[in-house]
């Protein structure tokens, strides 16, 4: 197709008549953009000269930027700051109602520390408008126990019911139900209890083992008990304390009791060595009611004072073995003070052991722990049970009330 100003040469046409047909075409849009061209020259020349404004030219073009932003953008940022503003006073007023909480519950429940609170749940502002809160946690990490500082107690309250006068004042809440558990921790004991050098482990389900020393009359004797852990009422856990017994080196086990198998007992290392040391295994035959309690023969006795090889058939018996280490030393101690010394005991020791009754030395090892008493309401404790880290106990509680209440 053909331009409708292209020129065609034609052997007969008239020059000037082409050059006519030019008028409306490229040439006269040509001289039209040249007369333009001047005459904006000549108005700048008669205007006076001035400074640009980058001020203004910048902050006109930052305007036409933002106008230039879709209507529905600019409702979606709009929506992100209001929700940034108000997702930020939602933390705000959660943690002064936190720091509020645990600070009315130091002192309801006489506390020696604030707890830590968490509430649960969000948005937390909608919580508080509608006066009932969908969680909180309150952990306190030092309740006093008999003997020691309990490691925590952690529970946690659900549908808890706010008593308000308006958002920004909370008189007390009331709470229906509570679950948590109390951890007496086996390395608090072990920390608290330290004077005794006495360890706490886990041994089965609800016994707990005690292993250490236990200083008496300047000697380090070797402690070792069991614990049977029980639920005391509904507030309390306490210690039955079994096995109990001190050993004093390898000479002697006292346990503590009325029983006969309690008392000062010999061991059997040294029973084994008075086969070899002939002048205390003398020394021991020589008493009569020592000999009477070994339960031998007073032929066989006499016969072994006088030849040392019937003596040390004698006291390497089984027999003779296990009644030697019946035999109760506190009694001896009573009568022959001086055999016992022979045998190398201390006489401080042998003194003092005798005080250290059972009672005394359950005392020293037992542990236990008590719930404070809730202003209202019940708080208890269920399934007593021993862990790898301590003694843990679940706590339960309902219609409780911190605060003024409704």
């Amino acid at each position: 197709m053909r331009s409708p100003h292209h020129i065609t040469a034609h052997p007969y046409a008239n020059p000037y008549e082409e050059l006519g047909r030019l008028d409306d075409g490229p040439l006269e849009e040509f001289l039209h953009e040249d007369r333009q061209d001047e005459r904006e020259e000549a108005e700048a020349q008669d205007d006076p000269w001035a400074p640009p404004n980058h001020r203004r030219n910048g902050r006109r073009r930052r305007r036409g930027r933002f106008a230039g932003l879709p209507l529905a953008l600019k409702a979606v940022v709009a929506v992100v700051v209001l929700a940034a503003f108000l997702g930020l006073a939602d933390r705000w007023a959660l943690l002064y109602a936190e720091r509020r909480a645990a600070d009315t519950l130091k002192d309801r429940l006489n506390l020696a520390a604030a707890p830590e609170v968490e509430i649960g749940g969000f948005p937390f502002l909608t919580q508080l408008a509608d006066e009932r809160l969908d969680s909180v946690k309150v952990t306190v990490p030092d309740v006093a126990a008999d003997r020691v500082s309990l490691a925590q107690v952690t529970a946690t309250a659900r549908g808890v019911r706010l008593d308000t006068d308006g958002p920004t004042s909370v008189r007390g809440a009331d709470v229906p139900e509570l679950e948590g558990d109390v951890l007496l921790s086996f390395a608090d004991l072990n920390r608290e209890l330290g004077a005794s050098q006495v360890t706490f482990t886990g041994e089965g389900h609800d016994r707990v083992r005690a292993r250490g020393t236990l200083p008496v009359a300047g000697h380090d004797l070797r402690v070792r008990a069991e614990a049977r852990i029980v639920r005391e009422g509904d507030s309390g856990i306490a210690t039955h304390i079994g096995g109990m017994r001190l050993e004093i080196g390898d000479l002697a086990t006292y346990r503590p009791g009325a029983r006969a198998s309690d008392g000062l007992h010999l061991s059997r290392q040294s029973v084994a060595r008075l086969a070899h040391e002939t002048r205390k295994a003398k020394e021991l035959l020589s008493v009569p009611s020592v000999v009477r309690r070994l339960g031998v023969p007073d032929s066989v006795v006499r016969e072994a004072l006088r030849n040392e090889s019937k003596l040390s058939e004698l006291t390497g018996t089984p027999r003779f073995a296990h009644r030697a280490m019946q035999l109760n030393l506190i009694d001896l101690a009573l009568e022959h003070p001086q055999l016992l010394k022979l045998l190398g005991f201390d006489p401080a020791l042998l003194d003092a052991l005798p005080r250290l009754t059972r009672p005394v030395l359950a005392d020293q090892l037992s542990l236990g722990f008590r719930l404070p008493e809730p202003p209202s309401g019940q708080l208890r404790l269920r399934d007593v049970r021993v862990e790898k880290d301590g003694i843990r106990v679940r706590l339960e509680g309902a219609g409780l009330t911190v605060g003024r209440g409704r």
